[in-house]
């Protein structure tokens, strides 16, 4: 079994523990309690699934975050 799985996020190489969710990658990144949109090879995934979808190697992320505007 692997050690780490290898994914990119925002174009950035990135290790994570195998199984890690959408959840703990964003955990790490500090960004809870933030707005923000995930997409995962070019699939959006919906809030709602972030805690369940596990990432895998080879996958590519983009996290962008939400602005306000008036």
């Amino acid at each position: 079994m692997c050690a780490s799985i290898k994914i990119t996020v925002n174009g950035n190489s990135r290790e994570l523990s195998p199984a890690s969710t959408i959840v703990e990658l964003t955990n790490t990144m500090a960004l809870q309690g933030k707005r923000f949109a995930v997409e995962v090879n070019g699939e959006i995934v919906p809030a709602s699934q972030h805690v369940s979808h596990e990432l895998t190697t080879g996958d590519k992320v983009e996290i962008v975050g939400a602005i306000g505007g008036g």
